[in-house]
């Protein structure tokens, strides 16, 4: 990780900022249905709007195409996904996924245990994103024996 002249990380925090033709449905369901706690919100003239929803913890996860149509096969057995999906990591998938399918997501494809044992739902959600609800049933020490799972270190 780069750092800066105080040995202070150089990035403070990960933000992927939506624009939403339907505000707020995209606020009702992101902030409601999936359970992101609103951090802050602002307006400004003309009606702007924004609010900032703290999802936890933030990794950035860079697939090669390969990598991005295996996920896809794994998870929905067809290319599916845009070019940019969002995964959320959650206590129980099943439960979420009928919860958000009731907040007004669309299924692709049921929770599927995948080969790196997390419970998988891929769903298409408000403001066009596509995401992934998923259950890690394994700790992160019992998946890394798994075959294919480490680091490119």
């Amino acid at each position: 990780m780069t750092t800066d002249a105080d040995d202070q990380p150089t990035v403070r925090q990960l933000r992927l900022v939506v624009a939403a033709d339907d505000y707020d449905a995209a606020v009702a369901f992101f902030r409601d249905a999936l359970g992101l706690p609103e951090q802050a919100a602002f307006s400004g003239g003309d009606g702007a709007r924004v609010v900032i929803l703290d999802a936890g913890r933030a990794t950035l996860e860079i697939a090669n195409p390969a990598q991005k149509k295996m996920i896809d096969e794994v998870e929905v057995g067809r290319q599916v996904a845009p070019r940019i999906r969002l995964a959320f990591e959650v206590d129980d998938s099943r439960a979420a996924t009928e919860r958000l399918v009731a907040a007004g997501a669309t299924e692709v494809a049921p929770p599927t245990v995948t080969p790196w044992q997390s419970l998988n739902a891929r769903l298409d959600a408000p403001a066009g994103l596509q995401i992934t609800v998923f259950q890690e049933l394994r700790s992160l020490d019992e998946r890394t024996g798994l075959d294919g799972f480490g680091t490119d270190a």
